[in-house]
């Protein structure tokens, strides 16, 4: 089972990318993620303003920005 990317912010670079490795659910304060290095760890999140999602691979630099699934800062700077 493959769970959504998201982007979850980064004192280094900035933004990093990590994949959610368990169901989020309404009023969950942590989102189980797995960063790209293999670290996992419990990010905490405000349940109105959850990480942004990340834009599927086929999708990275894509030259018109508004073909972009998911169109913020990190995709955009990613992208």
């Amino acid at each position: 089972l493959q769970y959504n990317r998201v982007w979850i912010p980064d004192n280094d670079e900035v933004w990093q990318s990590a994949e959610i490795t368990k169901n989020y659910k309404a009023g969950d304060r942590f989102l189980h993620v797995q960063l790209e290095d293999g670290t996992e760890l419990n990010y905490p999140v405000d349940p109105a303003a959850l990480p942004p999602l990340r834009n599927p691979d086929i999708l990275v630099g894509e030259n018109d920005l508004t073909a972009l699934s998911y169109l913020h800062e990190p995709a955009v700077l990613h992208n």
